[in-house]
């Protein structure tokens, strides 16, 4: 039976109120509640662990058995139920992170003997070549060196063979032993991917070795044949990955099989072409019961599939690579996942060949990248990952998945899939594709496909750029479209995806307001990548349709924005849908995508240079910025390669008017990012101009003087202590503060509105209060405007999630400029709000 402990205050007026007080504390300290009441306080509990006073007192009222407890009881009871909430979650929290530890000690432990074992090794080696150098016949020792160290050589006459494809399987096998658990690779650990509890993994890339190698080892709660069955299914997780094909598939004898397999890989930008594989797969068990697929390439750049079908691609490696899958005690597994590729980088321009060059850009794009799919699709299976608006994860996955390989589609136009470039003489800064026989097919059902007389086009480039940060590149074109992007072609690409008058090729005259709301519906587990629908807010030119809304719905996936993470490359990648876009909606994705190119060692700046940072956001949008110290710029005197790739659709008897408005948008696009990365490149600043140190611009600054300044004129009060008004700290006390301020752009209770900066100024009275707080608000506006400052009756309002917020109380003031005279706006402030 719970018990609630009640703290009574004595009254000095009324003796009944003293009596009831006086039998209540002679009943004792505690106060027992009955299973009934105790059930309907849990029904509470479950749908909001923390009622207002408001929900409180109505629950007295609408459940009978709770009339004879008082509000303060309940609201004790809701505390301690809340303490106890909290302390099973820590206590179910640290077991998880003890398991996690466990499992990272043995996976540390065994690095440890991996690296005693490598050590051993060399000291043999080195009391070896100390003994030859005495030795009087070097040529003997030369020749026996060379025996040691050469890999035996398999040939296409083996292949043909299936005792000759297990023979290639098996030292297959060993040679990815070796690499896993033993000290074939030297490996280093992958920068700024430390192991802990809360990581994925333990990341580690090759310090010197034939091609680019990358290997990850981690925990995770899925049965080894779970495991292997995702992993092989590469398309699903490698975003790079075109295509997987198994030619053969035959038994190998020991238990296992043994696949041919043909793979194609996108290119990363449109300055490369694209790669393809012609692998041997092999999947066994060991005799410990681990589970094993590894993979390397067959000889002859001749073999596979015909050269017809591999005529956009370069023939690359794959030296011995794959997954060892140990089955863990209490269940769950410890995956090894080794990538060792040769990935051929004579084929590509030398300023590119750092890409292919580079053992941490394939950690992050296979290594890294699988195990975190794994991990995402083990948290999907315990229920541990909130849906967004509604959708599965799974959804939303392939929602981001297709996202991504329209995008690839887009930049590589393979001629197998009907892309063919136009009037391009090699001169042309913008390359226009069009592919005639392309539909924008849904991925179940073929009725929501949208086919064109003419087809689809796409407007693509790259360009190189200097000391440019990807990240904060990235977050700039998210958050500030109207800088770079123009409504009308927004516009006339949502355009074909409704039918009416309104449809593709004609539309009515649109003016695009400027503001754009973000709405996320998804994340990966270590927000690597966000999944979000971005509205951008129109109306029509038109007089009789001036009040006709003409918002452009954009489904959006982000990615890269981590500063720290070597390696990684950062797009944003868009399409237009319909509002209420099914799970099979048809996209047509364009965007950015920026890959960094790893810096020389003699590529060095002065010391002004590599301490320099930029905030790119106080700059050039009024709110909170993201400020690093100096010398975290991850990226500075580095290069990277931008590529942009825009597709629209098109009318047949248009083609030529589609093409030329495509080429000037890219250019005008291309333009614009220039003079943000001019902006945003610390050699771009002038040397007298230091890192600045303000949470945001001069202007939001000034506003939360203001606030806090009318706060204290109006309410004889301050809102924020006396200390926390002096300098720049002002902004951020505000910004911190436990109620939800909401003024202008500059605070809108982001949790409680659960809405982005930069959605924030798209945010109006009449979608914050329901109906009951729009009459409160109509009927005190005139005391608000004469005495300056009115207190609202608490109530629901809406969070643009949909949620509803209550809240015990709202006050109301003018803010007043500097010169306490002209009224500036008016600000809000919501006490003890809570979701319900």
């Amino acid at each position: 039976m719970a018990m609630a402990v009640i703290h009574h205050r004595e009254s000095s007026s009324g003796s009944g109120g003293s009596s009831s007080i006086n039998k209540h504390l002679d009943a004792g300290k505690y106060v027992r509640y009955t299973a009934e009441q105790v059930e309907a306080l849990e029904r509470v509990y479950t749908e909001c662990p923390k009622p207002s006073s408001l929900r409180r007192q109505q629950l007295i009222r609408e459940c009978p058995i709770l009339c004879n407890i008082e509000p303060k009881q309940i609201k004790v009871w809701f505390q301690n139920r809340r303490c106890r909430e909290k302390q099973r979650k820590e206590a179910s929290r640290l077991q998880t992170v003890n398991r996690k530890l466990t499992a990272m000690n043995r996976l540390l432990m065994e690095e440890n003997d991996r690296l005693q074992k490598q050590v051993s090794q060399l000291v043999c080696e080195n009391g070896y070549m100390r003994q030859q150098l005495h030795t009087v016949n070097a040529s003997g020792t030369d020749a026996s060196c060379d025996s040691v160290v050469t890999t035996p050589q398999h040939s296409l006459r083996d292949a043909n063979n299936p005792a000759g494809l297990l023979s290639i399987a098996e030292e297959t096998l060993t040679e990815f032993l070796s690499k896993a658990t033993g000290t074939a690779v030297d490996w280093v650990q992958m920068p700024g991917m430390k192991p802990g509890p809360d990581s994925v993994g333990i990341f580690a890339i090759s310090q010197s070795c034939r091609g680019v190698a990358a290997r990850a080892c981690g925990l995770v709660s899925l049965e080894p044949t779970k495991i292997a069955e995702i992993l092989k299914d590469r398309p699903s997780w490698f975003r790079e990955c075109r295509n997987l094909e198994v030619f053969t598939m035959f038994p190998a004898g020991n238990g296992g099989t043994i696949e041919l397999v043909y793979t194609q890989t996108f290119a990363p930008t449109t300055l490369a072409p694209a790669r393809d594989f012609w692998t041997l797969r092999y999947t066994t068990t060991l005799e410990n019961g681990s589970l094993v697929v590894c993979e390397r390439s067959l000889s002859g750049s001749g073999a596979g599939p015909s050269a017809a079908a591999a005529a956009q691609f370069v023939r690359a490696e794959v030296l011995p690579s794959g997954y060892l899958i140990r089955p863990c005690d209490g269940g769950g597994s410890i995956i090894h996942i080794v990538d060792h590729l040769n990935l051929e980088a004579w084929s590509v321009p030398e300023v590119l060949r750092p890409l292919y060059e580079s053992s941490k850009v394939i950690a992050q794009k296979m290594t890294i990248a699988a195990l975190r799919y794994i991990r995402q699709i083990a948290q999907e299976t315990s229920g541990e990952v909130v849906y967004g608006l509604g959708r599965q994860p799974a959804v939303l996955r392939t929602f981001s998945q297709r996202l991504s390989r329209g995008f690839n589609d887009a930049i590589n136009g393979f001629n197998d899939d009907g892309w063919s470039i136009i009037n391009c003489d090699g001169n042309e800064d913008v390359i226009i594709a069009i592919n005639s026989s392309k539909s924008l097919s849904s991925t179940s059902n073929p009725a929501n496909a949208l086919s064109y007389l003419g087809g689809v086009l796409c407007a693509k480039a790259s360009m190189l750029l200097q000391n440019v940060p990807p990240a904060v590149l990235v977050r700039f074109l998210r958050e500030h479209r109207s800088e770079w992007a123009d409504f009308n072609v927004d516009a006339y690409s949502a355009a074909s995806l409704k039918a009416g008058t309104y449809a593709y090729p004609g539309m009515r005259p649109t003016r695009f307001t400027g503001s754009q709301v973000i709405m996320p519906l998804g994340h990966t587990i270590e927000h690597e990548e966000l999944l979000e629908v971005v509205r951008l807010e129109g109306h029509s030119l038109a007089q009789e349709e001036a009040f006709l809304s003409r918002d452009i719905h954009l489904l959006q996936i982000c990615s890269g924005i981590d500063e720290n993470a070597v390696g990684a490359c950062s797009e944003l990648v868009f399409a237009p849908i319909d509002e209420m876009f099914p799970d099979d909606a048809p996209i047509l994705p364009s965007g950015f995508r920026i890959i960094p190119l790893e810096s020389k060692p003699s590529d060095t700046q002065d010391s002004l240079n590599t301490n320099r940072t930029l905030d790119l956001t106080s700059s050039l949008e009024v709110g909170p910025a993201t400020n690093h110290a100096a010398g975290d710029a991850p990226c500075q005197n580095t290069r990277s390669v931008l590529t942009i790739a825009f597709q629209f659709p098109f009318d047949s008897n248009l083609q030529d008017n589609v093409a030329t408005m495509a080429r000037q948008y890219v250019r005008s696009v291309i333009s614009s990012v220039q003079r943000v990365a001019v902006a945003i490149s610390p050699s771009g600043l002038s040397p007298a101009i230091g890192p600045k140190q303000s949470p945001g611009s001069p202007e939001a600054l000034t506003l939360a003087h203001w606030i806090c300044q009318s706060y204290s004129l109006h309410l004889g009060a301050d809102l924020l202590k006396s200390e926390s008004l002096v300098g720049d700290s002002v902004l951020k006390n505000l910004w911190q503060h436990q109620d939800a301020i909401l003024c202008c752009s500059l605070k809108a209770g982001l949790d409680m509105l659960e809405t982005t900066l930069v959605a924030l100024q798209d945010i109006t009275l009449d979608k914050i209060f329901d109906e009951s707080g729009r009459k409160a608000l109509c009927s005190d506006f005139t005391k608000l405007m004469e005495q300056g400052f009115a207190y609202l009756p608490g109530g629901i309002c809406m969070s643009t999630m949909g949620r509803h917020v209550s809240y015990e109380q709202a006050v109301a003031w003018k803010v007043f400029a500097a010169d306490e005279s002209t009224v500036h706006c008016l600000a809000f402030s919501f006490v003890n709000w809570s979701f319900v």
